[in-house]
């Protein structure tokens, strides 16, 4: 359910524990709004380069009468550790959080996975609030409930279900995000645009500068609709385990061969940058299973190039990515499960696509060519 009132937005995500995804601007003061009555500390979990923001939010839940612990931690994929979740749990326990105090996490996807997971281990589940300072986040990570932290077998191996008590999507953080991690951003909206919301595709198609332009209501509108989309997936199946469709492995479109990207590579590339590649080779291998028409691989560059997005990728061999694939949480044993597209609009699940197929996707995704 989706409420706008002046100029913030608010997005019902229902399931075990309903809560709102707060859309606006300046929202350092409504943190406190999703913190539940007898909640006296609150833990709020950021990467240096967040420090001023988190004060900010800090110096508002102080205002209000909170015990506020800062604990920064490091940037990027480098905070999903285990060693840097213990590092929080030591905090936490120096401080006296009980199970009736909160965490806030405030930064991107990373920082926002990597305090839900604190939060839902410290004293098995406490609440957390998440204030997303990329467009990644706020369309992705701090919405859904999942939490989780990296190995070095994979990306996300260790995790949980926990969902947020809140999430508030200050799109003021949009207008210094530099243009490379917004375009990133954009491909988790661009993906729920092929498996959920041809509309985001219009919107795109129409004026895809405006689509990059923290100012725009354009913008503004790709987030709403993607976070509306996810609101309605994990309302329906928060756990992944839907009986009947597709469920919430359609949200996973493209993150296959994303993840297996990210680790090869280090994590030197963005998510989302390493999503948009996922999503060409994904159409492509839907293409060679006889899925998906040659118009809608096509359209998938068109979008993802109108706004600087990556299309090919030529880094390490197939076996290699294989092997990290093969124990996404997809997988079922030894088969490789895939999101694909039977047409825009129609998800479906690709189970042990061969390896012909597997090939064909690959030698296309390196061309860089429709």
């Amino acid at each position: 359910m989706m409420n706008s009132s002046g100029d913030v937005t608010t997005i019902r995500v229902a399931g075990e524990r309903p809560y709102d995804v707060v859309i606006g601007r300046n929202l350092h003061g409504a943190v406190r709004q999703a913190l539940a009555l007898g909640t006296r500390r609150v833990a709020v979990i950021h990467p240096p380069t967040m420090g001023e923001s988190a004060t900010a939010i800090g110096a508002a839940l102080v205002e209000s009468g909170f015990l506020v612990t800062y604990l920064p931690v490091p940037d990027g994929e480098a905070a999903k550790t285990a060693e840097v979740a213990a590092e929080c749990w030591s905090a936490l326990g120096r401080a006296g959080f009980t199970r009736s105090d909160a965490v806030v996490g405030v930064g991107g996807g990373a920082t926002t996975d990597l305090a839900g997971f604190v939060a839902a281990t410290w004293l098995r589940g406490v609440p957390v609030i998440h204030v997303p300072t990329t467009l990644l986040a706020m369309v992705d990570a701090a919405v859904g409930g999942k939490t989780g932290i990296n190995t070095s077998e994979g990306k996300n191996l260790v995790g949980s279900f926990h969902e947020p008590a809140g999430v508030f999507c200050d799109l003021e953080f949009l207008t210094t995000l530099p243009a490379q991690d917004l375009a990133a951003g954009l491909a988790e909206v661009i993906k729920v645009g092929f498996t959920s919301d041809p509309v985001i595709l219009d919107l795109i198609t129409r004026d895809p500068r405006g689509a990059v332009d923290p100012a725009s209501q354009v913008l503004t509108e790709l987030i709403e609709r993607a976070i509306a989309v996810k609101a309605g997936v994990v309302a329906a199946d928060l756990r992944e385990n839907s009986s009947s469709g597709i469920g919430r492995e359609v949200l996973n479109y493209g993150h296959t061969f994303a993840h297996a990207i990210e680790q090869v590579e280090n994590y030197r590339w963005r998510h989302g940058d390493a999503v948009a590649v996922g999503i060409v080779f994904e159409a492509h291998l839907a293409q060679a299973s006889g899925l998906l028409p040659s118009d809608v691989v096509a359209l998938h560059y068109e979008i993802l190039r109108s706004v600087g997005l990556p299309t090919s990728y030529a880094g390490a061999a197939l076996d290699r990515l294989m092997d990290v694939m093969k124990i996404d949480k997809k997988s079922r044993g030894d088969l490789l499960r895939f999101v694909v597209l039977e047409d825009i609009g129609r998800p479906v699940i690709l189970a042990g696509p061969t390896n012909e197929q597997l090939a064909f996707a690959y030698s296309a995704l390196g061309k860089g060519v429709s």
